[in-house]
């Protein structure tokens, strides 16, 4: 009798650890770069981390959604890409007013988005292909709008954002990467639209027969990873202050890898937004102290790759266990 009243505390316990994961990571990362450089445990530092990830994390509230659908989605960096590439050449070289250049970039790639959406759900092909073709064909478009090459003198009212800091050294970029969270945590948390993408994402069948509208909902959640990239483009060129075509190359991996590390799962229908945000923060930590320890860029991606992996399989050995506990 004992141990079978202890059983449902074992789960919930169990189930408590699952998903604090993501900080106990974030944490020993942070602890140990901590101790390893007397550099990184700075507010200057912080605030640097900040501006390093915004972009990232920006892209990650979208991708996030699309994954937690059972989907992915390897356009976003080359979306930003575009909507950056755009916003600079349409306000530089097409005379349009920097507003309405934000508005065409923004809206290029919300429209990618429905695209891509339409293309998996109306077309029926599966996510990777889909976004892979739109990817590679916008790759040429950008490519063809700055004629492959950097766009410069930018309006500053455009490179404010993504450039420049309010107060004790905060960057507007990292404020933008705050309040798209916000958003984010609203819709999948407090909407029928986010219950429908875990609801999706968890069984797409049950959802289908539970009334969910899939074709509308993951064109929704595709439409605001292009919202989101689109935003992302904004920022980036205030970053770099230009806007090249090969600006968001691996953007999508790096996505990919934050929102997997906050403890999303891989196969979609669980995750959350403050995981997201979390996996966000530990790959700029990360990416920061092996920076600040002079570790070589090579290096990086390696230590960066073992991290996804471990990850990954972490999710694979909790799925394994959940569904264990449920026979």
């Amino acid at each position: 009798m004992s141990a079978y009243s202890e059983e449902p505390k074992t789960r919930a316990f169990a189930a408590v650890l699952r998903q604090s994961s993501p900080v106990f990571i974030f944490a020993g990362i942070f602890t140990l770069m901590s101790l390893a450089s007397p550099y990184f445990f700075a507010w200057n530092n912080f605030m640097n981390v900040l501006r390093q990830s915004a972009v990232i994390g920006i892209l990650a509230m979208g991708q996030a959604l699309v994954i937690m659908t059972a989907g992915i989605d390897l356009s976003v960096g080359s979306m930003m890409t575009l909507s950056g590439c755009l916003i600079a050449t349409s306000s530089t070289y097409w005379g349009i007013h920097p507003l309405g250049a934000v508005l065409i970039g923004v809206a290029a790639a919300t429209l990618v988005g429905v695209v891509n959406g339409f293309l998996v759900t109306k077309v029926r092909l599966y996510d990777f292909i889909a976004t892979l073709g739109t990817k590679t064909a916008i790759d040429g478009i950008s490519l063809l709008i700055t004629d492959g090459l950097p766009v410069s003198k930018i309006p500053p009212v455009i490179t404010y954002i993504g450039g420049k800091t309010v107060g004790p050294g905060v960057p507007i970029a990292a404020t933008v990467f705050i309040a798209i969270a916000i958003v984010a945590i609203i819709i999948l948390g407090h909407t029928t639209f986010g219950r429908n993408v875990l609801a999706i994402g968890g069984n797409s069948e049950a959802a289908r027969v539970s009334g969910v509208n899939i074709t509308k909902t993951k064109i929704m959640a595709m439409a605001f990873c292009g919202l989101c990239s689109g935003i992302g483009g904004i920022v980036i060129v205030g970053r770099l202050n230009s806007a090249n075509a090969l600006m968001g190359t691996n953007m999508e991996l790096n996505s990919i890898a934050a929102v997997v590390i906050g403890g999303t799962s891989i196969n979609g229908g669980q995750g959350t937004m403050f995981g997201t945000i979390i996996g966000v923060l530990t790959m700029g930590v990360l990416q920061n102290g092996l920076e600040l320890l002079n570790i070589s860029s090579f290096w990086q991606k390696f230590i960066l790759g073992l991290v996804i992996i471990a990850v990954v399989t972490l999710d694979t050995y909790r799925r394994k266990r959940m569904e264990s506990d449920r026979r």
